[in-house]
């Protein structure tokens, strides 16, 4: 409530691209649930699919392209729940036609795209926020700040090995042809790298190469002179598969929390859009990140390939 005006503020309308898994379990729940959004609709490449999201959170469905024009016009920002690739020159689009964006990791698969999509958001002077799971989700955010207070870390370990290819997998999400192509060090990789990142300081050198299956092993120096290691896949074995983030230095060892599930970090993503579009303070976790991210993923498979 603004006791000045004595009014409360307009909710922000946010319009959501894209209807898969990831848009059904996580983002059209989060944002029609969101006491300061109202979902403005759902855009997809199918009628039927669009039709079937926005009916189920009470909202129109758009299609085409002269649908997206039409939800741009809608909207104050727009939620991507697409490919990299995809979501990269939509994006682009957004920015240009002043709304603001909540993209998905990664923002791009290439350098030239993820560039296209931070440029854009400069010059347009929109709110810009790349969905990174654990730097969002209330326990794992409190715990990277913490960390980053502490200080002194002289080295880390980062491990996200998932099973969405093992043997006997039924996950919907191993159907997404973006993820099988590009595996593990796409998929989770912006995860590992966004806890590293703001504690340990930006990645110096990096070295990478493969493992078994789709994994990747990264072997990183960042500016403050601690070093990490990461090992990121989605072939494990059912057994084998988990989450592991630990530093060690100065003031002894600390490991990263469980969290409470990616639809509550997804509001958290939208808080820090909201804030950002109403103060004007770019989040750390920004279009410019996002890029800095496509940057490090390109030079970490070029050298995995070699």
């Amino acid at each position: 409530m603004d006791s000045a005006a004595g009014t409360t503020a307009a909710p922000l309308r946010i319009g959501l691209l894209g209807t898969g898994p990831w848009a059904r379990n996580t983002q059209a729940p989060a944002l029609a649930a969101h006491p300061g959004v109202e979902l403005s609709g759902v855009w997809g490449r199918r009628a039927e699919a669009a039709d079937a999201l926005a009916t189920a959170h009470g909202t129109r469905a758009y299609t085409g392209e002269e649908g997206i024009d039409a939800l741009l016009e809608a909207s104050d920002a727009v939620a991507f729940a697409l490919p990299p690739d995809v979501q990269a020159p939509l994006a682009v689009r957004a920015a240009r036609a002043g709304r603001h964006i909540l993209m998905d990791k990664p923002v791009a698969t290439t350098v030239e795209g993820a560039r296209a999509v931070a440029d854009a958001v400069a010059e347009a002077g929109v709110a810009s926020i790349v969905f990174c799971t654990l730097r969002f989700a209330p326990e794992t955010a409190a715990w990277i700040a913490e960390q980053t207070a502490v200080g002194g870390w002289f080295t880390a370990r980062a491990q996200w090995l998932g099973s969405l290819y093992a043997e006997g997998s039924t996950s919907e999400y191993a159907d997404s042809p973006w993820r099988r192509e590009k595996g593990g060090l796409w998929d989770v990789g912006p995860h590992a790298l966004s806890v590293l990142i703001p504690v340990l300081g930006d990645v110096e050198h990096l070295t990478a190469a493969p493992g078994p299956a789709d994994t990747t092993h990264l072997i990183l120096r960042h500016s403050s002179g601690a070093s990490s290691t990461v090992t990121l896949g989605l072939s494990a074995p059912r057994g084998a598969a988990g989450v592991e983030i630990e530093f060690r230095g100065e003031h002894g060892t600390a490991s990263a929390p469980g969290w409470d599930g990616a639809e509550t970090a997804f509001r958290g993503a939208v808080d820090a859009l909201a804030e950002t579009v109403r103060t004007g303070v770019p989040h750390a976790c920004d279009a410019r990140f996002g890029r800095h991210l496509t940057e490090l993923l390109v030079a970490a498979e070029t050298q995995a390939r070699v």
